[in-house]
Formats: structure tokens, sequence, C-alpha cells
């Protein structure tokens, strides 16, 4: 969704679509509404890990700069900025970008939104690279794994997720999720939805040291939670050194 050589203009046609639907909590978008908490919660402990910061400090990433690729209307950008980072937002889809804006400017907060890929950042450099369920969308995983690296600051994290390659994703994302209009149809594409090993075969190529992952479960009572078993989403975390 997000670079020159691995965006695919259906996918980004696809998401531009659900642009007027993002913040609507009961919309297209209220499966990431659900996974928003959970995400934030593993980030936020892995940046603490990491860079040695105090889990009650109320603004950790104040004069750090973080970017959201494949950001969408910006679920997730806004709380890294309230977090206290620079925020740069990347979407392929013009149409979630202007939807971002207008919801980021309702809320304060200023937030450097853009439509493109992750080349035109060419020179830039974050502490923070975040791609949320993005890379299962791309047709050269390879190639949007290295864009990120490239943009990403020595000592800095990168935070992906995504859906694992297995009977179980299949069956509750497309299935169950797709089938029964909890997910939008056509969303997702089991085929190209990468193993932990795979993903990690790819950062590591990339230069990079992984250093975390964890499970995506969804229990009935309580919703998403962080899990050991990795078999529906999991996220992972690495690291420039």
């Amino acid at each position: 969704m997000t670079s020159i050589a691995t965006i695919d203009p259906a996918e980004a046609a696809h998401f531009g679509k659900l642009a007027a639907e993002w913040w609507d909590p009961k919309g297209s978008s209220a499966m990431l509404h659900r996974l928003n908490p959970v995400r934030l919660s593993y980030l936020r402990a892995q940046l603490d890990e990491a860079w040695h910061l105090d889990p009650r400090e109320r603004r950790p990433l104040a004069g750090r700069r973080a970017l959201d690729v494949g950001c969408g209307a910006g679920l997730l950008s806004e709380p890294l900025a309230r977090l206290g980072a620079a925020v740069t937002g990347l979407d392929a889809a013009p149409e979630n970008i202007a939807v971002a804006r207008t919801h980021a400017a309702g809320q304060g907060l200023a937030i450097d939104y853009r439509s493109g890929e992750v080349e035109q950042l060419a020179g830039e450099r974050f502490d923070l690279v975040a791609s949320m369920e993005v890379i299962e969308h791309v047709d050269n995983p390879a190639g949007f794994i290295a864009a990120l690296a490239a943009v990403l600051a020595d000592g800095g994290l990168l935070v992906l997720s995504t859906p694992n390659r297995t009977p179980l994703s299949k069956l509750a994302l497309i299935t169950i999720g797709e089938g029964f209009g909890m997910v939008p149809r056509g969303t997702h594409d089991h085929d190209k939805f990468l193993t932990p090993n795979e993903l990690t075969a790819l950062v590591e190529r990339a230069g990079l040291i992984v250093t975390d992952a964890a499970g995506l479960s969804f229990d009935p009572r309580i919703g998403f939670t962080l899990s050991s078993n990795l078999a529906l989403d999991y996220l992972l975390t690495a690291r420039r050194v």
C-alpha cells in the first residue's frame, strides 16, 4: 500500500472507498477499533523496554519522530501524537489522508499526513516506524520491509502487525469475518499472509534485529488480547542497532 515497488492500486482503492467510515467504531473499521487498544499496549511496552522509559510518563515520545505507514484515517497516528511524538502518517489512498487531516484538526493534533510511498521519505529518519495490518496488502513484501528499514533511525524501533498464514486465520478473518460482514469483503487474501518465520527473515534481511513477537488472540468474553499464540495474528518488533 505504500511504495512504488510494492503498492497494489486495487488495495489502495479498496481502502480508499472505506475512508468515510474509519472513525465509526460500529462501521467497516469496527475490528480495527477493537484491535487498537491492544496494539497500543504492546507498542508502549516495547518502547518502554527498548528506550528505558518511565511507564508512568504520559508523553514518553516527546522529542522523537514516529512514522505510521498505512495509517488509514489515523487510528494509530493520533494516540502516538498524544504520547508526544512528532508523527508523520503515510497512506496510499488520498481519501484516507483527507479524512485523517480533518479528524486530527478537530482533535487539536498537529500530524503531518501525506499520501504516497515510503520512498518519498528518502533522507528522513524516524525513531519509531509502525505499520499495522499493511504488509499483507502489498505486492512486494521484501521491498516494503526494506523501505521501512531505510527510514528507521539508529536505535529506532520497527513495529509490525499482520495475520499469520494458518487455517485459523483463514477461518476467522475470511470465512467468518468477511462472510458475516464484520470485515468488508475482499479485504484479505490468505495467500498473501506471512508466517512469523517468513516476516522475521524479511526483517533480518533488511538489516534489523527482531527483538520480540507476540500473538493477538480473540476471547469472546473480553475481545482481543495479547497472547503467546501467534496462530491468528501477531505483532513483531525489530530494532536498528
